[in-house]
């Protein structure tokens, strides 16, 4: 196992240098000047030059990415041009919310997930059934916008419940922070609670009908021992791939609903860089996203080993 994640580790390496690639040559492929919405509409071409100049835009494409990449292996993704920060301390001076918001919005996926998906499973082709795959298709296609939108309404407008909008730190008001994440946690969590319900059903409609699961019915156990110790845990696998899925996808920025809900994470960090034209904040958000992908993968394999004895890793 530890020899299977040293070379899981050493492979992430040309894979961040190949987003790398794809982020540089994106970014500057992308319509729009950085110092024309710096210095505004009305500069000079002698002030445009001199900036260009300053921010190293003037050189060649293939000299600025070799520079670029240079900094990259040593670990300085460059200064953000419109913050003035490191774009290492613009992303992480961020995370904080994505990572709340990410965990909240998965645990109430799954608690809505899971028994849903189980009790749909066990109650095919019943109307529990029925309703369960509406309610997962109006997850996966209701927009998160427009949800979040509806639940603005109704918990802030409405009932004054939560705030409208915006974000505090746990440094400044402690577990007061959760009423801030609430709404779009739940925003969040039936949109991953739709998918991880139709993979659970799946899994669990293939194991119902394995064998195994007869002969422990013929013992005499109860059906509750059945579902969850013989059926749940050996349908867990496909399941906890779409969990880690779903994870990374939270953990790279949930765009929309940051933005939505005016919180300042990773995902409004990367749209207000893309609107600005910052190359660096957006080549730095995609590296960041990509890392977060491997990694959660990563534990995603892991965690089969745990799931199924069977799995071995070299």
């Amino acid at each position: 196992m530890f020899n299977y994640i040293i070379k899981r580790l050493i492979s992430l390496i040309p894979v961040v240098i190949i987003v790398s690639i794809i982020a540089f040559l994106i970014t500057h492929i992308m319509p729009g000047d950085p110092v024309r919405v710096i210095l505004g509409n009305f500069a000079t071409k002698e002030q445009v030059m001199q900036l260009n100049s300053e921010l190293g835009l003037d050189k060649p494409l293939h000299t600025q990415f070799v520079l670029w990449l240079s900094n990259i292996v040593k670990g300085n993704l460059g200064k953000s041009l419109f913050l003035n920060v490191p774009v290492t301390e613009a992303i992480l001076s961020r995370i904080e919310p994505t990572f709340l918001l990410a965990i909240i919005g998965q645990l109430i996926g799954l608690f809505i997930g899971i028994p849903m998906g189980v009790i749909a499973a066990v109650k095919h082709r019943s109307w529990v059934d029925q309703t369960a795959i509406g309610v997962s298709l109006a997850g996966v296609s209701i927009p998160s916008f427009w949800l979040s939108l509806m639940l603005m309404l109704v918990f802030s407008v409405k009932l004054r419940w939560f705030p409208v909008c915006g974000y505090r730190p746990i440094a400044e008001v402690g577990f007061g922070v959760i009423k801030y994440l609430i709404l779009p946690g739940i925003t969040l969590g039936f949109m991953q609670s739709g998918l991880i319900a139709r993979m659970t059903r799946s899994a669990m409609l293939d194991v119902l009908r394995q064998d195994y699961i007869r002969t422990a019915r013929n013992k005499g156990l109860r059906e509750k021992i059945v579902i969850v110790r013989h059926a749940l845990k050996n349908a867990l696998i496909p399941v906890v791939t779409v969990i880690g899925f779903s994870l990374a996808v939270l953990l790279g920025g949930t765009w929309i609903v940051e933005t939505v809900f005016n919180i300042p994470g990773v995902g409004s960090l990367a749209i207000n860089a893309i609107m600005k034209r910052d190359y660096p904040i957006i080549q730095g958000c995609m590296i960041f996203i990509a890392i977060i992908y491997i990694l959660v993968n990563l534990l995603v394999d892991i965690s089969y080993a745990f799931l199924n004895p069977k799995v071995k890793y070299k």
